[in-house]
């Protein structure tokens, strides 16, 4: 057994490389997966449920999307196609994540409208039409909270963050926390456990 997590910053777990077909309004789409990331076998649920009921943005949508903790890069993916005029910021620390994300624009015709980046790597001042996020919970409370003061402050003045949170891991207690700190959160869906979060200004 190694030491690895999906929030491992270069996992030394032999890559395995395989893919993983899912399908989100419509689309089909095959992607590049690996051992040493987040879900590799296949769509996690959370992000199915968050990509089934969240409102994906309009083909008109313009401006920088944030995936954050992009994993394989799913969610990426389906924004990047769903919304060809935006850009899209694929951000994870796992680097091996990062190499897939990139590899998987390109599989969608994508690779020139998205930017894979390290959280460090991003420029400062740059804020979001939309976030979206499966965050990593098993990080623990304490980071997961630090993750979320770290990036929600960027979402544009009319912007929208959809997260996305199982219940048994803590999905109540992060929308009350968000509401404590000036946030306005509407439960937007709930399905199979999970919480789907819309946040606002």
């Amino acid at each position: 057994m190694t030491g690895d997590h999906y929030f491992t910053a270069e996992p030394s777990t032999a890559a395995k490389p395989r893919e993983v077909e899912f399908s989100v309004a419509g689309r089909d789409y095959t992607l590049a997966s690996s051992a040493g990331v987040f879900s590799a076998a296949r769509l996690d649920a959370g992000s199915a449920v968050l990509l089934r009921k969240a409102e994906l943005p309009a083909a008109g949508t313009t401006g920088a999307l944030l995936d954050l903790g992009c994993g394989f890069g799913p969610i990426t993916c389906v924004l990047a196609t769903s919304a060809p005029a935006a850009t899209v910021w694929a951000v994870d620390v796992n680097e091996r994540a990062r190499e897939l994300t990139a590899a998987n624009a390109a599989r969608v015709d994508a690779a020139d409208r998205v930017r894979v980046a390290a959280p460090d790597d991003v420029p400062a001042d740059l804020t979001f039409a939309q976030i979206w996020s499966n965050p990593p919970i098993r990080v623990g409370k304490d980071e997961l909270h630090q993750l979320l003061l770290r990036w929600l402050p960027r979402l544009a003045p009319d912007g929208v963050a959809w997260l996305v949170v199982a219940r048994y891991l803590g999905g109540d207690s992060l929308q009350r926390w968000l509401v404590e700190l000036g946030w306005q959160v509407d439960r937007h869906a709930s399905q199979k456990g999970y919480r789907v979060l819309r946040v606002t200004r």
